[in-house]
Protein backbone atom coordinates (compact mmCIF):
# COMPACT_ATOMS: atom_id res chain seq x y z
CA UNK A 1 0.00 0.00 0.00
CA UNK A 2 2.96 1.97 0.31
CA UNK A 3 3.62 2.31 -2.63
CA UNK A 4 0.19 2.74 -4.30
CA UNK A 5 -0.16 6.12 -6.37
CA UNK A 6 -3.25 8.36 -4.78
CA UNK A 7 -5.07 10.55 -7.61
CA UNK A 8 -6.56 13.99 -6.11
CA UNK A 9 -8.94 15.56 -8.89
CA UNK A 10 -9.46 18.84 -8.57
CA UNK A 11 -12.88 20.14 -10.94
CA UNK A 12 -15.74 22.83 -11.15
CA UNK A 13 -19.16 21.31 -12.13
CA UNK A 14 -19.61 23.48 -14.82
CA UNK A 15 -16.42 21.76 -16.62
CA UNK A 16 -17.26 19.20 -19.75
CA UNK A 17 -13.70 18.13 -19.40
CA UNK A 18 -14.00 17.15 -15.81
CA UNK A 19 -17.29 15.87 -16.00
CA UNK A 20 -15.66 13.47 -18.80
CA UNK A 21 -12.82 12.60 -16.60
CA UNK A 22 -14.81 11.75 -13.47
CA UNK A 23 -17.08 9.52 -15.95
CA UNK A 24 -14.37 7.50 -16.91
CA UNK A 25 -12.70 7.05 -13.72
CA UNK A 26 -15.84 5.73 -12.47
CA UNK A 27 -16.38 3.21 -15.03
CA UNK A 28 -12.85 2.00 -14.72
CA UNK A 29 -13.77 1.89 -10.95
CA UNK A 30 -10.66 3.92 -10.01
CA UNK A 31 -10.19 5.62 -6.56
CA UNK A 32 -9.66 9.37 -6.33
CA UNK A 33 -10.04 11.71 -4.02
CA UNK A 34 -12.46 14.40 -5.87
CA UNK A 35 -11.75 18.68 -4.80
CA UNK A 36 -15.37 20.43 -6.46
CA UNK A 37 -13.32 24.14 -5.86
CA UNK A 38 -16.37 25.97 -6.67
CA UNK A 39 -17.00 28.20 -4.14
CA UNK A 40 -14.21 26.82 -1.91
CA UNK A 41 -11.17 29.08 -1.63
CA UNK A 42 -9.06 26.77 0.26
CA UNK A 43 -9.23 23.63 -2.53
CA UNK A 44 -8.58 26.82 -5.08
CA UNK A 45 -5.34 27.84 -3.49
CA UNK A 46 -4.50 24.51 -3.47
CA UNK A 47 -5.08 23.98 -6.79
CA UNK A 48 -3.05 26.87 -7.63
CA UNK A 49 -0.27 25.23 -5.50
CA UNK A 50 -0.14 21.96 -6.83
CA UNK A 51 -0.54 22.96 -10.38
CA UNK A 52 0.28 26.43 -10.78
CA UNK A 53 -2.83 27.44 -12.31
CA UNK A 54 -6.67 27.54 -11.57
CA UNK A 55 -7.29 25.19 -14.65
CA UNK A 56 -9.66 22.51 -14.33
CA UNK A 57 -9.50 19.46 -14.51
CA UNK A 58 -6.45 18.75 -12.49
CA UNK A 59 -4.77 15.21 -11.49
CA UNK A 60 -2.39 15.28 -8.80
CA UNK A 61 -0.80 11.97 -8.13
CA UNK A 62 0.90 11.45 -5.09
CA UNK A 63 3.02 8.83 -3.33
CA UNK A 64 3.48 8.27 0.02
CA UNK A 65 6.57 8.22 1.81
CA UNK A 66 8.38 6.37 4.25
CA UNK A 67 6.43 8.47 7.18
CA UNK A 68 3.13 8.65 5.67
CA UNK A 69 3.52 12.21 3.96
CA UNK A 70 2.60 12.42 0.41
CA UNK A 71 4.66 13.94 -2.66
CA UNK A 72 3.34 15.03 -5.09
CA UNK A 73 4.53 12.94 -8.32
CA UNK A 74 2.86 14.61 -11.19
CA UNK A 75 0.06 16.90 -12.20
CA UNK A 76 -1.72 17.00 -15.04
CA UNK A 77 -4.04 19.89 -16.68
CA UNK A 78 -7.12 18.66 -18.47
CA UNK A 79 -8.34 15.13 -19.35
CA UNK A 80 -8.81 14.88 -22.99
CA UNK A 81 -5.79 16.47 -24.01
CA UNK A 82 -3.27 14.22 -21.35
CA UNK A 83 -5.68 11.10 -21.64
CA UNK A 84 -3.06 8.61 -22.55
CA UNK A 85 -0.80 9.74 -19.72
CA UNK A 86 -2.83 9.77 -17.27
CA UNK A 87 -3.86 6.11 -18.25
CA UNK A 88 -0.61 5.04 -17.60
CA UNK A 89 -0.18 6.95 -14.40
CA UNK A 90 -3.14 5.01 -13.90
CA UNK A 91 -1.95 1.58 -14.25
CA UNK A 92 1.46 1.77 -12.84
CA UNK A 93 -0.11 2.63 -9.49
Amino acid sequence: MKNKMELELYTRPTCSDCQAAKEYLASHDIEYELKDVEGNRSLEEDLKEVSGTRIVPSFAFYKRGLFGKKKLVKNFIGFENNKEEIKSMLNSS
